[in-house]
């Protein structure tokens, strides 16, 4: 493993899913998990989000799509409120969720909109920075 990659990884992950997040899945890792939330942090958060071939708002709009595209709606939702915290318009996710109906099919389209209403309805009220 590598311990800067994880480290900086950890980093991205606080920074797009937030504090809370990551610390709810940090903490509720066992001896059997946290090999899996070490993994998450260097491969995913380390090796693909910290390089600077992307910004931020368009690696959050490639998963959207992928992860609709692929039926994870429970990563779909988490992501979308990453997609909000790297800066996202009401506007854009919106193009963006119509996109994916027509390209994913009109039942996933509507499974996004349906996920992205909860996380918006969950979020109201806090700040979206």
């Amino acid at each position: 493993m590598d311990k800067t990659l994880r480290k900086d990884g950890e980093i991205m992950r606080r920074r797009v899913l937030g504090d809370e997040y990551v610390d709810k899945a940090k903490a509720s890792a066992d001896a059997f998990s946290a090999p899996l939330q070490d993994l998450l942090n260097e491969y995913c958060w380390g090796l693909a989000w910290t390089n600077d071939g992307l910004d931020l708002k368009q690696r959050s709009l490639l998963n959207l799509g992928m992860l609709a595209a692929s039926n994870r709606m429970h990563e779909f939702g988490i992501h979308f409120r990453g997609a909000i915290h790297n800066g996202l318009s009401d506007r854009e996710l919106q193009a963006a969720l119509i996109q994916i109906a027509i390209y994913c099919g009109v039942p996933a389209g509507v499974e996004a909109f349906r996920v992205a209403r909860a996380v918006r309805g969950e979020m109201d009220g806090k700040d979206r920075t």
